[in-house]
């Protein structure tokens, strides 16, 4: 607390965004400056606007795709912080989720159709990769509760904790471990008999399927011979040719008008 200077770097999600400017404002001194940057697409502009709003002192500058705009913090900043400061959600009754978090106001629809799908009676070691908030980690202890214990692995530090508190709450008994890891850059410690996963596959605004090719590449390698990976995935995404070259044996589950739930074997 107490700091003459913050810089907030913005995402693409407003909730967080605007979280950052609360921290901001509780952890410096009056008087000092805020910087706050972020990428036009990604909606500096409609933030700085709600931020004038406040009437703080300040200005803003254009460059190439990109905003930066910069305010002093006034002495009294308690309402602004508790307009700005998001709000943890609850999901379904069950689940804590915050802005910023994959689907973290609903239950994914593609989550939830390869949970309808998971194995009742698997006993072997499981890992939940790309986790979020831990929803397909929680529907695994529910249909196999005899499961030796899953690991859940994700790159969002705030998204893994969320997953920590949401098996503590909702499947207490299930022995799980949590790793702040990106599946893309670092290999697994451990190789599992089960893979679960609904692989991101935006990066920004645009399409990226690359990124839930590299996770399948990531699952492949982590797998136990004979292991096996589900996951769901949008309907039009291409993963079966990447699923035919590094698996024995692929196919499909079921789909819907808008998800297909496919499965690997090592």
């Amino acid at each position: 607390d107490g700091y003459d200077a913050a810089l907030v770097l913005c995402g693409r999600h407003k909730g967080e965004n605007e979280d950052r400017i609360a921290q901001a404002l509780e952890r410096t001194r009056t008087g000092a400056l805020i910087v706050v940057a972020g990428g036009k697409e990604d909606g500096i502009q409609s933030l700085r606007k709600r931020i004038d709003k406040f009437g703080w002192d300040g200005d803003s500058m254009p460059k190439y795709h990109g905003v930066a705009f910069w305010f002093t913090r006034p002495e009294d900043a308690a309402e602004a912080i508790s307009a700005l400061a998001k709000v943890p959600v609850r999901v379904d009754g069950l689940f804590v989720a915050s802005p910023g978090m994959f689907s973290h106001d609903r239950v994914d629809a593609g989550s939830e159709l390869l949970a309808s799908r998971l194995p009742r009676d698997f006993t072997g070691h499981a890992a939940d990769f790309g986790a979020g908030w831990g929803y397909l980690s929680v529907k695994l202890a529910e249909a196999s509760p005899s499961l030796k214990g899953i690991d859940l692995f994700e790159a969002d530090f705030e998204a893994l904790e969320a997953a920590r508190a949401n098996m503590a709450a909702n499947a207490p008994s299930t022995a799980a471990r949590f790793y702040w890891h990106d599946l893309t850059a670092e290999e697994t410690r451990d190789k599992y008999d089960l893979i679960v996963m609904n692989p991101p596959f935006h990066e920004g605004h645009a399409a990226e399927p690359a990124l839930g090719a590299a996770m399948i590449k990531a699952a492949a390698k982590a797998l136990k011979h004979g292991g096996r990976l589900m996951l769901v995935a949008n309907r039009g995404l291409p993963y079966e040719p990447v699923l035919t070259e590094n698996f024995k044996e692929i196919g499909e589950t079921c789909r819907n008008a808008r998800f297909k739930v496919l499965w690997a074997k090592r």
